[in-house]
């Protein structure tokens, strides 16, 4: 049989006296011939081009890119270095393998068990064993990281230092605490477990503790993914390192508290959110992340156009009034409302704003934190701000009836207030607040605007995949397109191709980022009658028909069209 020196041979590459003594160093080495020939001088370009010869597979030249982390995770890192293989990315729903032997029999078996648990087919291609070490140093980052500090806690963290019990609660005094957090393996861990969410575009850290195992989990455009698994016996150093970064009390385990604090991952400050939730197996720790790099964004970046954009403009010039936002949690409500107060932001105008928790800290405008703990509510940080001269208020959430008709009442009074509300649509708002207390006869005065949204992965322009639009697909996207305002038409056709989330070694998951998708609901004299005569969402919904209201929905398809978001990210969001 045919060896890669042969084929050497046979190419010019080396002479048959070479081919003799390669033979008799392997045999008497016992090593293989590859690394003869390249300790002999023959380039690893040239063995590779005869193995693929030989074997017939494609070779895979690394461009020195940075192979993902959430490609790399296909494949264990134990698995890849023992068998020499690497995921190299997914292309057509095929998983890519770069492979140093793909003779191996073995490395064969274990790729093709992997693929079964993948449920995705497979393609080889021959990698030589410098680019198979650099792209195998991508491993070296979450996980790795944690990895070397794990080893370096040593036998400070062992069965015996931490008993968990039922609650989780823990033997150790606070006093032994404090100090084991302070060591320089945690203080790694936490920050490695920060930098890479941060680096990663996370929005969430989750830190949730079970019998075996911690696990700390990342959510990336919405969804949670698992990023490591930690052993338990340094589940309570890392949250009493977080405690004492966040001034919470470290112990304190039997109900929740909530902090925040400040650190500087690459050169930029980013802040923090922390909630801690005590459950059976010890604390949970939810860290939500505030970059202000990525935070005040313009109405295009939010995804808000055409109609949409001119409902919004023309409520926020209005002097007084209430514009109101509303969505579930994680919708991307705050965000919004930031981008309205970069728009309202100048020095003519004392905006005040009253949060819980503050996300952003924007110049010119006057921030409060309210605290309940001390009584310091939104209702009674609402009686203050009323004293303090202001022109545009800012309340972070309507939560109870006080709040609201605080919030009315200073619509009233010549303020223009911005606030967000917890309602599944635009169309909830008004009997929303009606049940939370408000007299019908005083919305049509202080309700300016509506706003209801949703956010939706935004699919990768450089590895999307077409969707003909025909058949049953074209008479679903027509019916839609037919049942679109008048002023929608007029500015877009039904299109030939529809796109969908198509994985590539530069976009995992063919995903990335997210937009928002709008519906915005206007007061007008017609809907100012439905209110005081008793209204009904669906008295509501045929108002907001006839003025011409895109709906999330309709919003959404629009976006479809242009190949912002693709069908089944919008369809996880909004009622087909």
């Amino acid at each position: 049989m045919r060896s890669v020196a042969d084929l050497l041979v046979a190419k010019g590459t080396i002479t048959d006296v070479d081919l003799r003594q390669v033979k008799d160093e392997v045999r008497t080495k016992k090593t293989d011939v590859e690394t003869v020939l390249i300790n002999r001088g023959v380039s690893e370009k040239d063995i590779l081009a005869a193995k693929s010869d030989l074997l017939g597979i494609p070779v895979h030249t690394a461009t020195g890119g940075k192979i993902h982390f959430d490609v790399l995770k296909n494949i264990p890192e134990e698995s890849a270095r023992h068998y020499q293989m690497v995921p190299l990315g997914v292309e057509d729903g095929v998983l890519q393998i770069g492979m140093v032997s793909p003779e191996n029999i073995e490395a064969r078996e274990a790729l093709q068990f992997i693929s079964s648990n993948l449920n995705l087919p497979f393609k080889i291609f021959l990698i030589t064993r410098t680019d198979f070490n650099n792209m195998i140093s991508g491993y070296q980052g979450l996980g790795g990281e944690l990895s070397t500090a794990l080893g370096q806690l040593g036998g400070e963290f062992d069965s015996s230092t931490i008993d968990y019990g039922r609650q989780g609660s823990a033997q150790t005094s606070k006093e032994d605490v404090a100090n084991l957090v302070e060591d320089a393996p945690i203080t790694k861990m936490v920050g490695v477990i920060l930098r890479h969410a941060v680096e990663g575009k996370a929005s969430d850290v989750h830190i949730e503790p079970s019998r075996e195992q911690l696990r700390v989990r990342f959510r990336v455009d919405g969804v949670l993914y698992t990023s490591i698994l930690l052993p338990m016996n340094v589940h309570e150093a890392i949250i009493s390192r977080i405690k004492i970064m966040t001034n919470l009390k470290i112990d304190e385990k039997r109900k929740p508290q909530d902090g925040r604090f400040r650190a500087s991952i690459e050169k930029h400050d980013v802040d923090f959110r922390v909630s801690t939730f005590p459950t059976y197996y010890g604390e949970k720790m939810a860290i939500r992340i505030l970059d202000p790099d990525i935070a005040v964004k313009t109405f295009s970046e939010l995804g808000i156009d055409g109609h949409n954009l001119e409902i919004l403009q023309e409520g926020l010039k209005r002097p007084f009034g209430m514009i109101l936002i509303t969505g579930p949690t994680g919708s991307g409500k705050s965000t919004t409302l930031y981008a309205m107060l970069k728009v309202l932001n100048d020095e003519k105008r004392n905006i005040v704003s009253l949060e819980d928790p503050i996300e952003y800290y924007m110049n010119g405008i006057n921030q409060s934190q309210v605290r309940p703990e001390i009584d310091y509510t939104f209702a009674s940080g609402l009686r203050s701000v009323l004293r303090q001269d202001p022109d545009i208020i800012i309340v972070g959430e309507i939560r109870d009836k006080e709040t609201a008709q605080l919030a009315v009442h200073a619509a009233l009074t010549g303020h223009l207030v911005l606030s967000t509300l917890h309602t599944n649509d635009s169309i909830g708002v008004v009997p929303r607040l009606i049940d939370m207390g408000i007299d019908p006869f005083l919305i049509p005065s202080t309700l300016v605007t509506v706003i209801g949204q949703r956010l939706v992965r935004t699919l990768c322009t450089e590895s999307r995949k077409e969707i003909p639009v025909s058949g049953a697909l074209a008479a679903s996207l027509q019916k839609e397109f037919d049942a679109m305002p008048e002023a929608l038409k007029k500015i877009s056709i039904l299109p030939k191709v529809v796109y969908e989330a198509l994985p590539s070694g530069t976009c995992p998951k063919g995903t990335r980022g997210r937009v928002a998708i709008y519906e915005m609901l206007a007061m007008t004299p017609e809907l100012e009658d439905i209110v005081l005569k008793g209204p009904s969402e669906t008295l509501i919904a045929n108002e907001a028909k006839r003025q011409g209201m895109t709906t999330m929905k309709q919003d959404g398809l629009l976006k479809v069209f242009k190949g912002v978001i693709g069908l089944e990210e919008l369809f996880e969001v909004v009622v087909q």
